[in-house]
């Protein structure tokens, strides 16, 4: 098992209740389901790349949508 490391985490209270609610919907504890919405952003963005995966069909792969800084979600 890979080590961890600890550090602390400054989050706006109605989050973190979010993140708690989300992680008990999930089965998993408050620092798994950070843990795991840290993972899938990651993963989306394409920074981060798990090598202990066997085969690229474990990995989702899915493009980032594009965006321009400033115009939001407005269609070009």
């Amino acid at each position: 098992m890979s080590k961890k490391k600890a550090f602390v985490l400054r989050i706006d209270p109605k989050k973190l209740g979010a993140v708690e609610k989300w992680a008990e919907d999930e089965f998993r504890s408050i620092n798994g389901q950070i843990e795991w919405i840290l993972d899938q952003a990651l993963r989306k963005t394409g920074r981060f790349r798990n090598k202990n995966i066997s085969s690229p069909a474990d990995i989702q792969r899915s493009k980032p949508e594009e965006t321009t800084r400033g115009q939001g979600n407005k269609d070009r």
